[in-house]
């Protein structure tokens, strides 16, 4: 009891400092950072398992369950409608399975945050009414990073002179591209946050600070973000997705040493 307990307390922390600031003020501890901890404090002792349930082309529902040999100590279930939204037009499956195994370590005490509920909550009507539509044809997404170029030619604003401006996780304006070079633009800033171990001072910045201000980054450049065309937002997720990781592993490398 006390492994999950110190997991607990690890993931309120990490809400509280860490977490990434949704709608109305609410932070939400992201499943792979929660993970983390399950697996800091439990390591191979305990497993995950995931079931799919339900995917019939329309609809996905996935069953994860947090084993412990043949004993089930939490589960959790997740439902997504393909094409619902950006994500879930080309990987319901994965978004599916990863809100699952975020329910599941919830039932745990290693919950994500309130948002997760009214995340819920709130897609309810965006998933009656992707009901009504047809399904998407499902493709293999391009999960190249580098460079950043799109598979299809984007389908932008109507605007041909449109363009974005980049912020850094600070707030400070960087400067101002076109919908391409915005896209390569972030990408090339996550990995800054990835490579560089000091700040301008030359002081040491932890793998730890830098997944904070990485969050902050994207976060401040979200609504550039969202007016991209899909093809530039997934890459451009993949490549923040990506970066986290990396970054979580030196993490754990240095608490390790």
């Amino acid at each position: 009891m006390s492994k999950l307990i110190d997991a607990m307390k690890a993931v309120n922390d990490l809400n509280r400092t860490h977490g990434v600031t949704q709608s109305g003020g609410k932070k939400y501890t992201e499943v792979f950072v929660r993970v983390e901890q399950f697996r800091m404090a439990y390591g191979d002792e305990l497993g995950i398992n995931t079931e799919i349930l339900v995917d019939d082309g329309k609809r996905v529902v996935v069953k994860a369950t947090v084993i412990n040999g043949l004993k089930i100590i939490g589960s959790g279930m997740a439902e997504e409608i393909r094409g619902s939204s950006n994500v879930n037009k080309t990987s319901a499956l994965e978004n599916c399975e990863t809100s699952a195994i975020g329910r599941a370590l919830a039932s745990l005490g290693l919950h994500g945050g309130s948002y997760a509920s009214a995340n819920e909550i709130a897609a309810v009507s965006r998933k009656e009414n992707a009901m009504k539509e047809p399904a998407p044809v499902r493709k293999n997404p391009d999960i190249s990073v580098h460079p950043l170029e799109p598979d299809e030619p984007e389908e932008q604003s109507t605007k041909a002179n449109d363009m974005l401006t980049i912020y850094a996780h600070t707030g400070t304006e960087l400067g101002t591209y076109d919908y391409n070079d915005y896209a390569m633009k972030l990408t090339e800033m996550f990995n800054v946050y990835v490579k560089r171990h000091t700040n301008k001072e030359g002081e040491p910045v932890s793998p730890r600070e830098r997944m904070t201000f990485l969050r902050e980054l994207k976060e401040k450049n979200q609504e550039g973000i969202d007016m991209l065309g899909e093809n530039l937002m997934e890459q451009i997720d993949k490549a923040y997705l990506k970066s986290l990781r990396v970054l979580g592993a030196k993490e754990r490398e240095e608490n390790n040493a």
